[in-house]
This record gives structure tokens, C-alpha cells and sequence, in this order.
């Protein structure tokens, strides 16, 4: 993953964590309905509340990648002051195109393909926008994000590294392999599907190991 590509995905992820607080009667399926691949979320299995979340676009305005929640929206968990955040049970499924590399909207270089690894990184970043540091000042908090966005990128590049451990879940009835990893904040993972797409995703006080994931078959249904 290089500098390039870093800059496209980081700029549309950043909006897409600081829009996560967003009442979801404001959400629309809208831009999930523009994009040229399958969304993806928890199989039939899980049976509790689904919920769109934020759609993320290339400079030309294509859609690239998007996120769906389930269970519990959650909100901004403080470390240490666990509260209402120990109680909420939710996972976040994110879907990225598998682009092949392209130009970049400017068109004065190239992006690179978008991999497994920007899966992770976007679950990464989804996470800590949920997450504030006990005994931190506000003011702190984004300094406290920039530097924790920096190491969620660096451990997204090295899915093979002692941080990560894989996980076989399902994906359309068939098992998958996944990179795993567990924080104090809550757990990722990211993979592929034969459907031409990646996907990571995230989430607190669900296990991750019962996890089953399938193409959804009507986004429009999850419209609020």
C-alpha cells in the first residue's frame, strides 16, 4: 500500500468516521445503491437490528467502499469509564471494491489496488471512532486519533505479522480465511470473497469467532 493509494482511502475513510455519529433517520440508501459491487453483511443467522452507516467515494465520485452495522449503534466508548459502552453489542461490516490500480482523480499519478489490507485499515479507523481514551482531554482527542489511525495503517500492512492471527468464518455458506487481531477496544478482521470484493470489519461485545457473512440481497431494505 502506497502513499498514493493511502491518501484516496484515508481522506474518504476520515469522513467516514467523522459522519459515524450521524442519526440513522438522516442515513440513505442512496449512494450504497450507486456502487458496481455486492454489499455484504451478517448472514441470515443474526436476527437483531441492521443499520447503514457511510458510503466512501474516489475523487470522480465513484462508490469504493461502505460500511453496514448491526446489532446496538454504538456510541463514543471512553476507556476506563466503561458505562452504557460495556452493554452495547454491535459489529460493523465493511465492503471494498477490489479495484484494479487506476489513475488518481487529478490524474497526475497512479492508485494503487485496493487489497485485504485496506479492509483492515478501514475496520482499524471504524473502531476508533467509537473509542476515547479515559482521563483525556477532548481537545487531545484528535492528536489521540492521528497517531492511532497511523498505527492501525502500519498494522493493516503487515496482516502476516505477529499481531494478527487468522480466523476461518463463512462467507456465502463457504469458509473463508480472515486476519484477526483483538484490543483493548474492541476486535478487526479483514478477508476476501469470490465475489470480487474485501472485507474487514469490527465490532464490541460480539464474539467475532460466530460470526457468518452474505451478499445482501436488498440493500433498500435497510433504509430508515
Amino acid at each position: 500500500m502506497e502513499t498514493t493509494s493511502r491518501v484516496g482511502v484515508q481522506a474518504s475513510a476520515a469522513d467516514g468516521a467523522a459522519s459515524q455519529a450521524v442519526p440513522s433517520a438522516r442515513r440513505t440508501v442512496d449512494g450504497y445503491l450507486l456502487a458496481p459491487f455486492p454489499w455484504y453483511g451478517l448472514d441470515e443467522a443474526f436476527t437483531g437490528p441492521r443499520w447503514l452507516m457511510q458510503v466512501g467515494t474516489s475523487a470522480d465520485g465513484a462508490v469504493e467502499h461502505g460500511s453496514i452495522g448491526h446489532g446496538d449503534e454504538p456510541s463514543v466508548r471512553v476507556e476506563g469509564g466503561y458505562g452504557n459502552g460495556d452493554r452495547e453489542r454491535f459489529a460493523v461490516v465493511v465492503t471494498v471494491a477490489a479495484n484494479p490500480v487506476r489513475r488518481s482523480g487529478d490524474g497526475t499519478g497512479v492508485l494503487e489496488a485496493t487489497s485485504v489490507s485496506s479492509a483492515a485499515w478501514l475496520a482499524g479507523v471504524g473502531l476508533l471512532s467509537f473509542t476515547w481514551p479515559g482521563q483525556m482531554d477532548h481537545s487531545l482527542r484528535d492528536d489521540w486519533l492521528d497517531q492511532q489511525t497511523e498505527t492501525a495503517w502500519v498494522l493493516a500492512d503487515d496482516l502476516h505479522g505477529s499481531d494478527w492471527s487468522t480466523l476461518s468464518l463463512p462467507v456465502d455458506g463457504e469458509p473463508a480465511s480472515f486476519h484477526y487481531r483483538e484490543s483493548e477496544y474492541g476486535w478487526v478482521l479483514a478477508g476476501s470473497t469470490k465475489e470480487g470484493v474485501h472485507l474487514g470489519a469490527y465490532g464490541r461485545g460480539m464474539s467475532a469467532y460466530g460470526l457468518a457473512f452474505s451478499v445482501v440481497k436488498d440493500i433498500s431494505a435497510y433504509a430508515k
